[in-house]
């Protein structure tokens, strides 16, 4: 799809056409249940996230003005659902000192077979961190905005992931 065609889809999507954001939907579906799935490391509960997110987006459609593009606008809502589903099953819980030594020592005894599945093993602020850092791009102190703690936080996370994802893979 070129980018006129996206422009097109949005600007209609925007005066209420169905068909239009079903076009956009379809497009961006498969991106947006992958990072709700890498948040949220359960299959149902990144679907439910993916839908709350399209449910987001067709009611806030008419503030999207292009200052960035929809897949970048698109994916700040993904993560922001994804991000308050695990805060509302209180797995993630935002608190700013001394989180870093709250992890297991050591790696879980089952070796995981794949990248997904050791990512999915991680504590649940590890993996959030990770994937937000390493996956999806963004900075530590965007991260800390989204999560709510210190940056210093949202890098002790992060090293801590990579840290036990090295060793889930030296097994």
């Amino acid at each position: 799809m070129s980018e006129e065609e996206l422009q097109h889809l949005i600007r209609a999507s925007q005066k209420g056409d169905l068909q239009s954001f079903r076009a956009l939907h379809a497009r961006f579906v498969g991106r947006t249940y992958g990072v709700c799935l890498r948040l949220l490391a359960d299959a149902q509960k990144a679907e439910d996230a993916c839908q709350e997110t399209f449910i987001k987006v067709w009611q806030q459609l008419h503030r999207f003005r292009g200052d960035s593009s929809f897949s970048t606008w698109l994916h700040s809502i993904a993560t922001r659902t994804a991000i308050d589903l695990l805060r509302k099953e209180r797995k993630l819980h935002l608190v700013d000192a001394g989180e870093a030594d709250d992890y297991p020592d050591s790696p879980a005894p089952e070796p995981c077979e794949d990248l997904e599945k050791a990512i999915a093993s991680l504590p649940a602020r590890a993996r959030a961190v990770f994937v937000l850092f390493a996956l999806e791009g963004y900075t530590h102190p965007e991260i800390s905005k989204l999560l709510g703690m210190a940056e210093g936080s949202s890098k002790a996370h992060y090293h801590r992931a990579r840290q036990l994802l090295q060793e889930r893979f030296r097994e």
